[in-house]
């Protein structure tokens, strides 16, 4: 049998909305939630929900200078003004010294991020880490509970320090990351999905904090292996776009063989591994400046042990 992990009660939740300032489920309904908080009250915690980035939320623009959300690793925290004086590394710092201090116990106990995706994901969960069982029982629980379905984890794992997304400076990270929605548009089924899990995270917090026992889980999820970029002439320009046969295939399997790319000239590009890999972020817009066709994947089954909260 398992041993129970236990942790604190999270009383102190927090959740963003507007880290990519064109991505409009997360905007739109952080503020409204401002707002109109009555909506995720719960018993045993409060709630803090925040605009992330609000100059880039306020053009409808991912960002001003810099992406927000590639600003949390401890290297860019620790960078002074005169290194780097842009918008979005003096906000990370400012959201750092009230969420965070980052890896310290001051942190807030959780904090949840919402994003959209061009890309066809679906309902995708980005944990912080596996290792944090908390968070896998709640994406555990957000999987069997939600109406929405499926909902899936996409695994970095990456070292804390590393770590460069807003949800890391919490003691315990999310981010939710729905779609396909294009940049500056809120579609309503998006909307009303992020709406809904939202809450279930919620009322798993509570429930958490009220001392329901969760029991050993299985989480799936499809941990990055690669990054693949589109191919290019000697100038740096694209030369073959995302192949029709792949494109809203994120999370499908991949054989050796078949079609990712098409070139202008009309010749198709196969995939030349040796194994089946899942795609992931296929084709996403906001990927193009960091030269990113897709993520290759592997899928990956997480053991969970039980938790609890822990008794005074």
């Amino acid at each position: 049998m398992s041993v129970v992990v236990t942790y604190p009660a999270l009383k102190r939740v927090a959740l963003a909305g507007g880290t990519h300032g064109n991505e409009m489920a997360g905007v739109v309904l952080a503020k409204y939630w401002m707002k109109n908080p009555a909506e995720l009250q719960r018993k045993t915690f409060i709630g803090n929900t925040f605009i992330s980035n609000p100059r880039a939320t306020e053009k409808c623009v991912r960002y001003i200078d810099f992406d927000l959300n590639r600003c949390f690793t401890s290297k860019m925290l620790n960078t002074s003004a005169t290194e780097d004086p842009s918008y979005e590394l003096s906000r990370a710092k400012e959201l750092n010294k009230i969420y965070g201090p980052k890896g310290s116990s001051d942190a807030f106990d959780l904090l949840i991020d919402m994003h959209n995706t061009t890309s066809n994901m679906g309902n995708c969960f980005i944990p912080m880490a596996t290792q944090d069982h908390l968070t896998m029982q709640m994406l555990n629980y957000v999987q069997q509970q939600s109406l929405f379905s499926p909902c899936r984890a996409f695994i970095t794992d990456l070292p804390l320090e590393d770590a460069f997304s807003l949800d890391c400076v919490g003691l315990h990270g999310l981010s939710f990351e729905l779609g396909p929605q294009p940049q500056g548009v809120i579609r309503g089924e998006i909307l009303q999905r992020m709406r809904g899990l939202v809450n279930c995270a919620y009322d798993f917090i509570d429930l958490f904090n009220q001392g329901q026992h969760f029991s050993e889980c299985q989480v799936e999820g499809f941990q990055v292996t690669e990054k693949v970029d589109f191919p290019r002439n000697a100038d740096g320009e694209i030369e073959a776009v995302i192949h029709p046969d792949l494109q809203d295939k994120d999370f499908l399997p991949l054989h050796p063989g078949d079609p990712i790319f098409l070139t202008l000239d009309g010749e198709t590009i196969t995939y030349n591994g040796d194994s089946v890999v899942y795609p992931v972020f296929i084709n996403e817009a906001a990927y193009y400046e960091k030269k990113l066709a897709f993520w290759k994947t592997k899928k990956i089954t997480v053991t969970v042990p039980p938790i609890q909260v822990q008794k005074n």
